[in-house]
């Protein structure tokens, strides 16, 4: 009979795929020996494979690059990073190794920038797409960048005072785009994008407050799909939208030369994950070239604006199964040794599936479980309705540790829980390891934070330290000195 969990994993999906395989009945990602890491640095643990990240980059590059030679298309394409996804430093410093751009999306990203620009990662010839709501200190910061000589920072005007705020501290002219509001999809509670100024009101908004301002030159348009790119008709039919406005705006505004289709890939979010990226591409500059060969006017340089794509596929968070609960004739609950809310906070919130595996006992007999976190918040729980189908592991046993893995965890994570800050029930936050390959190839680990203590999570709550355990033997002992003395 075919009752180890390998079994269920050969009988219900094509096993193994390019980043996953097993070793010796042990899960391997990327051929990263994931029970070695547990065995080094313990679990709770998240952890972040670089390479991924440039791999993942460079696959859009190729797919762009077939496109645009299919179809003599005569733009350029230029591949940015929305630093919103993840902020960290060792995370941009791998993906800026690609000849890539940035978007940013507030007004300390402009610090991250300037910080870069000093480590010598970026210079003036990298694009820097400032989207968002501009307050005040947003408009300052950019100012800042481009009366400095980055004069390839454009803003993405958002609202129609944008323009204004930024020219009373831009010395000289500057570049800007605009951002189109598209409209949301069926199921929205609303119809059109809280950001950027909608479909028909762009060509006036040029005419009145671009067109005949010396000081402003108008290089892009941006469109934006909250739900990224798909290959379905809401999708299609925006881009159609988009493209009509690019193509009458075109028409009057000769500086226009870009297009920045912004709304990211998908990731990976299960083993039946299937999608067709090449043919996603291919299909979006087809599009972009017959649109504006029809129109009689020259196609846009591309930008796109890939976040969740960039750096999801490269993050995962390993947990140990600490006990289990048999709550009812039909539920199992699986404790992990941490928290959902709070490690992984997208699938508490939006409902978001991860890929997740156990990284041990693949070669065990398997039950249905449902896996629960730390907190005593009740919807702290990893169930299927997150997950693509039931959750089947491999049968508790409290002599055999069982250590689960999420994958492709590497987008907003850290940044939607707070990292280094507080977590619900005060559950810390765990260790992160980098991991990388040397110039041989061989995998190499670092660990880039411990796990929180609790002095960290008391000095941000405003109590003092733990003391020293020698200093608090001395203070009792003196007490009980001065106790006997009196």
């Amino acid at each position: 009979m075919n009752t180890k969990y390998i079994d269920l994993i050969n009988q219900t999906f094509d096993f193994p795929q390019d980043e996953f395989k097993l070793a010796e009945h042990k899960l391997r990602f990327h051929n990263v020996n994931l029970m070695q890491l547990v065995e080094q640095y313990g679990a709770p643990l998240k952890f972040t494979y670089l390479p991924q990240i440039s791999n993942n980059i460079q696959r859009a590059k190729q797919w762009f690059t077939a496109a645009i030679e299919k179809y003599d298309y005569k733009g350029k394409y230029n591949y940015c990073y929305c630093t919103k996804s993840s902020h960290f430093k060792h995370v941009l410093h791998e993906a800026l190794k690609n000849d890539i751009h940035i978007e940013t999306s507030s007004a300390f990203d402009i610090d991250i920038v300037e910080n870069l620009k000093r480590e010598g990662k970026i210079d003036n010839n990298t694009y820097i797409i400032s989207n968002g709501f501009k307050r005040a200190q947003y408009v300052t910061n950019i100012a800042r960048l481009i009366n400095e000589g980055h004069k390839n920072c454009i803003p993405i005007i958002d609202n129609y005072e944008e323009i204004d705020l930024l020219s009373q501290e831009i010395n000289g002219n500057f570049n800007i785009g605009i951002r189109i509001a598209s409209e949301e999809e069926p199921k929205f509670e609303f119809y059109t994008s809280r950001l950027g100024i909608g479909y028909k009101n762009i060509v006036p908004f040029y005419k009145n407050q671009i067109q005949n301002n010396e000081k402003v030159e108008l290089k892009m348009l941006h469109f934006f799909i909250n739900t990224g790119i798909r290959d379905n008709a809401y999708y299609w039919n925006e881009l159609l939208k988009c493209l009509k406005v690019y193509t009458s705006l075109k028409k009057i505004c000769p500086s226009l030369d870009s297009l920045n289709i912004g709304g990211g890939f998908p990731i990976k979010n299960s083993l039946a994950f299937d999608f067709d990226y090449e043919y996603l591409v291919d299909e979006i500059v087809n599009q972009i070239n017959i649109t504006c060969e029809e129109e009689g006017v020259e196609v846009p340089n591309i930008f796109t604006e890939f976040g969740s794509f960039t750096v999801g596929e490269s993050g995962g968070a390993i947990y140990e199964v600490l006990y289990q609960k048999q709550q009812n004739d039909r539920e199992k609950w699986n404790m992990i040794n941490s928290s959902f809310i709070t490690t992984l906070p997208d699938t508490w919130a939006i409902n978001k599936r991860f890929i997740m595996l156990p990284i041990n006992r693949w070669n065990d007999s398997y039950e249905r479980v449902l896996l629960g976190g730390l907190t005593c918040d009740s919807d702290d729980y990893y169930n299927s309705e997150q997950h693509m189908n039931a959750i089947y592991l491999p049968k508790y046993n409290k002599e055999k540790p069982l250590y689960i893995g999420f994958f492709n965890t590497g987008a907003y994570q850290e940044t939607i829980g707070g990292f280094g800050g507080l977590q619900h029930c005060l559950i810390p936050t765990p260790k992160h390891v980098l991991i990388n390959k040397d110039a041989e190839g061989n995998i190499t680990t670092e660990l880039f934070c411990e796990q929180q203590k609790s002095e960290d999570l008391l000095k941000i709550l405003g109590y003092d330290p733990k003391p020293d355990i020698n200093t608090t033997q001395t203070i009792n002992k003196n007490a009980n000195i001065v106790l006997a003395d009196k």
